[in-house]
């Protein structure tokens, strides 16, 4: 059964969900683990493909598209299926993907946009009846 994260970030701005999602991928990575970033559409998933390339100067996230290389480090997706992903799933779709129960962990980005807020509830509720343990990170600065 996964165990599900809620990271709740001190501002309004939709972008930071991608920033935090690079530096959590990053981490993630660095640990050992093989990490899916689930994607609203492609334009959410393009921005995020070129902040992993630049969020930070010194490093590199080995990542790659999932229809390309499904089978890297971290890789980026907007399906609804992640073949070879059972470790870490980083949703930032506004629902809760049919796949997500294959994985070990699942982390979910919230900010404070009302819309997005909206979602997370929804998808906490979702976890809850499902019986996932749930967790919530509430971050005092980016």
């Amino acid at each position: 059964m996964p165990q599900v994260d809620f990271y709740i970030l001190p501002t309004p701005l939709p972008a930071a969900r991608l920033d935090f999602a690079c530096k959590l991928g990053e981490k993630a990575w660095r640990l050992g683990h093989r990490v899916y970033v689930h994607c609203t559409d492609a334009a959410q998933r393009a921005e995020l493909d070129a902040r992993l390339w630049s969020f930070k100067g010194e490093s590199f996230v080995p990542h790659s598209l999932a229809e390309e290389e499904p089978h890297a480090p971290v890789t980026l997706g907007i399906a609804a299926q992640a073949e070879g992903h059972d470790d870490l799933l980083i949703n930032l779709a506004l629902s809760v993907p049919s796949f997500a129960g294959q994985f070990a962990r699942i982390a979910e980005i919230v900010v404070e946009d009302p819309a997005i807020r909206q979602a997370a509830r929804e998808s906490f509720r979702f976890y809850r009846e499902q019986g996932y343990p749930l967790q919530d990170h509430r971050l005092s600065r980016l």
